[in-house]
């Protein structure tokens, strides 16, 4: 029976597709723009849209959160005989700070009477590439007010390991894993791991928090989120308190499922060099 897989063009959703065997559907806006493997049936189509959702011989889901339309997609993936829908969740769900976004995709899913995972990782180192790849281009420096501040940034192949076992095997039913990246490291180590990559040094802008956000946003970042990375704003736009009682922590749940530690963002900086080159 064939999986399919919505966000199938992200940053997971593209490791899910490709390290899936047998019939995999992957649905995108643009299929003349996706790249995927070789006998992956590429669908246009769009979760907007869930009635354009090519659930037909559909047994498994992995399903990209999009709240708008959460519910009508896994009603009509039930109804068309889906029995098994991994979610990509947050991290936030398990802290109790995500109420109103991947939560209600979560809830969702458990009540359609189906097997249901739900995959909680937390930062993704991927976002440094927007973040810091504009500057890092240009002249080798970095935006960041605070290059001390710590950070535990997971290598998206961790995420869709998880995602791919669940996807896979049996006895992942009714679990939530949250996946938090290796230990935490400080910014100015992130750049340190970049720049030994690289082959030159990286150094910080002497900025503020609101230069920061300013330079953010015209390198295209959505201002709420902007102001979230930089601790300005809550998970759900807020006050910036909502994470004063963050600890952070290394879970078990990637270790366990998977036998080996969490990729280190060394690794994810030697996976993306590229994406730091002119």
């Amino acid at each position: 029976m064939t999986t399919l897989v919505t966000g199938a063009t992200g940053n997971v959703g593209r490791l899910v597709v490709a390290g899936l065997a047998g019939p995999v559907r992957a649905i995108t806006r643009d299929p003349a723009k996706a790249r995927f493997p070789a006998g992956v049936e590429v669908v246009q189509a769009d979760l907007d849209d869930p009635d354009g959702l090519p659930f037909d011989g559909v047994e498994k889901l992995y399903l990209f959160v999009h709240p708008p339309t959460a519910q009508e997609v896994v009603d009509r993936a039930v109804r068309a005989g889906v029995r098994r829908i991994v979610t990509l969740s947050s991290g936030a769900v398990t802290h109790g700070y995500d109420k109103t976004h991947h939560l209600p995709v979560e809830q969702a899913v458990e009540a359609s009477g189906v097997e249901w995972t739900h995959v909680r990782p937390g930062e993704f180192a991927v976002n440094k590439i927007d973040l810091w790849g504009p500057s890092i281009r240009e002249d080798g420096t970095i935006v960041h007010p605070n290059p001390d501040e710590l950070g535990q940034p997971i290598h998206e192949a961790d995420i869709a390991d998880v995602a791919l076992k669940a996807l896979r095997e049996d006895g992942h039913a009714g679990r939530a894993y949250t996946l938090t990246g290796p230990p935490p490291i400080t910014q100015r180590q992130m750049a340190a791991a970049l720049g030994e990559v690289l082959g030159r040094t990286l150094t910080f802008r002497d900025v503020t928090v609101e230069e920061a956000l300013a330079y953010y946003v015209s390198v295209g970042w959505p201002e709420e989120i902007a102001r979230y990375v930089l601790g300005l704003g809550g998970y759900e736009g807020g006050d910036a308190d909502d994470f004063s009682d963050y600890e952070f922590v290394v879970t078990e749940d990637y270790e366990r499922l998977m036998g080996r530690p969490y990729r280190t963002f060394a690794q994810w900086a030697r996976d993306h060099r590229a994406d730091f080159t002119a």
